[in-house]
């Protein structure tokens, strides 16, 4: 009986110690924040004060700033990371660049955060003077800087923290397309996601670091494929495609969604949620545990009055640009990234119409224009120009140019060769309908392609030439539009599209959005 008592305390005590070998860790996250320092609606639009104080918004670095602190005092162990895209999307971006994020971030005390392509909208110069403010590093494994001197002495491709006595391996990662949907200039090299990521965890491995978190802002899709094609990664903290992960209604898939023993998480976008992850290692840094959820950041998260005034403040010189009223709408415009990114959206048509509007007097008979350029919805009622702006917030100008109908069809290929993945590409158009398979290879998809004759329609003539309104980024090769690179009698230097659409807005309102089978689905 004394033997069974020795051996019943002894594997107690070997359970003790098992689990006070066990290490707990929260991953408090955020991605595809988008310069969205003030509350948001429903549409990831601007949200106004009435509204806010009825309860109806959502986000804001004020109710971030409150939720971080929260979250931090509930964990035994935490820390805050970023997936990427704290850039662009309203006037803040482009009025202060990244200094208005670079003063947030630090104030909610991020511990590193990932390049996301919109880091490099504005060139190699804006993203390193937001470097030199954050305390924190701004990682990135899959690119080769050492060419750019704005970037060779900061970016790092990972690093290591120190968390409880525990050390934390964090590595970078950026979407591949990169050089085609933003600016990095021609200095900075992008180089196979797994393989990089593969040699960081290797790296960090040698070193000793057994718990390692990837920060990727390359999409869900790819996250997944990273999870099952390395070795030796943990978490992936995920961004670029807004995905939304949990048991709520609009969620892609679970949270975390398991893959190779890999735990995935994102958080939607525009700080709507901070996302949550409670992780449990072994002392040998193998996941026993990983729950969490995404926590919605609404009207019950109180909003820290400090921040609150110091975004007053930084909003004021805004104010009168983006309170001007300017049209009225009688129904609400769909700009979703689900519509927009997949199929005819009204927000497209409004924004083709009023491209063809402007450029109507030369003869300019197509639109088009990338469905990943359109970032938010506009609500019934009463138009803002904050409201364009939050739509189409890249200042991006309008493009002419001139095209052969077959260079038209290559282009409508590539708008649909990334329906699945959810890619910017996606064509809008306005003067053209067209049809799409995605039962059919990339390449063969477009079928159908009428353009507007006169009155009525014909079918499109590949060897005829075609007058073409566009955005500059698209012109210019963006979204994989590389086939107008090299357009004849190309133009670039039109008026702001944002300010073409508020044009159009105001001289057709009350405005109705429609759509009319321009763009159908087989």
């Amino acid at each position: 009986m004394s033997f069974r008592l020795l051996a019943g305390t002894a594997a107690l005590a070997l359970t003790a110690s098992a689990a006070m070998a066990d290490y707990s860790l929260t991953i408090l996250h955020t991605n595809d924040f988008h310069s969205r320092f003030e509350p948001v609606s429903k549409y990831d639009s601007t949200c106004g004060a009435e509204d806010n104080a009825e309860g109806k918004c959502f986000g804001g670095s004020a109710r971030l700033v409150t939720a971080i602190a929260e979250a931090r005092d509930r964990a035994e162990n935490s820390i805050l990371v970023d997936g990427g895209d704290q850039f662009q999307g309203t006037l803040f971006y482009t009025y202060y660049k990244g200094k208005l994020a670079a003063e947030m971030m630090n104030k909610e005390g991020y511990d590193a955060m990932t390049v996301g392509n919109h880091e490099f909208d504005d060139g190699p110069e804006v993203l390193r003077g937001f470097m030199d403010a954050v305390g924190f590093p701004v990682l990135m494994s899959n690119a080769d800087v050492s060419g750019e001197p704005m970037l060779a002495d900061a970016i790092q491709k990972s690093t290591i923290l120190e968390v409880g006595g525990e050390k934390i391996g964090l590595i970078g990662l950026t979407t591949e397309d990169t050089p085609e949907i933003s600016s990095p200039g021609p200095n900075v090299k992008f180089t196979d996601s797994i393989t990089a990521v593969q040699g960081e965890v290797d790296k960090l491995t040698a070193e000793g670091v057994t718990k390692i978190v990837v920060l990727s802002h390359s999409g869900y899709g790819v996250d997944q494929a990273v999870a099952s094609g390395t070795t030796g990664v943990d978490v992936i903290v995920g961004g670029h495609t807004n995905t939304l992960l949990g048991d709520m209604e609009g969620a892609e898939g679970p949270y975390p969604t398991m893959v190779n023993g890999v735990a995935i998480v994102s958080a939607y976008a525009y700080g709507k949620f901070l996302g949550e992850l409670n992780v449990t290692f072994d002392d040998e840094g193998n996941i026993l545990e990983a729950a969490g959820a995404p926590i919605i950041m609404d009207a019950a998260v109180t909003e820290d009055s400090a921040t609150l005034d110091r975004i007053a403040e930084a909003a004021a010189p805004l104010d009168e640009i983006r309170n001007k009223v300017i049209g009225e709408t009688a129904e609400a415009i769909d700009g979703e990234r689900t519509s927009c990114r997949a199929m005819e959206c009204s927000m497209g048509n409004l924004v083709t119409d009023a491209m063809l509007d402007r450029v109507a007097d030369q003869g300019v008979t197509l639109a088009i224009t990338n469905g990943g350029g359109l970032r938010a919805s506009i609500d019934a009622g009463e138009v803002t120009m904050g409201e364009v702006y939050t739509v189409l917030p890249f200042q991006n100008t309008l493009a002419t140019f001139e095209v052969t109908g077959a260079t038209m069809i290559e282009a409508l290929e590539n708008g649909v060769s990334q329906v699945e993945d959810g890619g910017g590409r996606f064509p809008q158009v306005g003067g053209m309908s067209f049809t799409f398979d995605l039962s059919q290879e990339v390449g063969s998809r477009v079928s159908d392609v009428m353009v507007a004759d006169g009155e009525g329609w014909a079918p499109i003539d590949p060897e005829a030439t075609y007058l073409v309104v566009s955005n500059n980024f698209v012109r210019n090769g963006g979204d994989g539009y590389a086939m107008f690179k090299d357009a004849a009698n190309a133009y670039d230097y039109g008026p702001d599209v944002a300010e073409v659409v508020a044009d159009y807005l105001a001289e057709n309102a009350p405005y109705t959005p429609y759509t009319e089978d321009r763009i159908t689905q087989k």
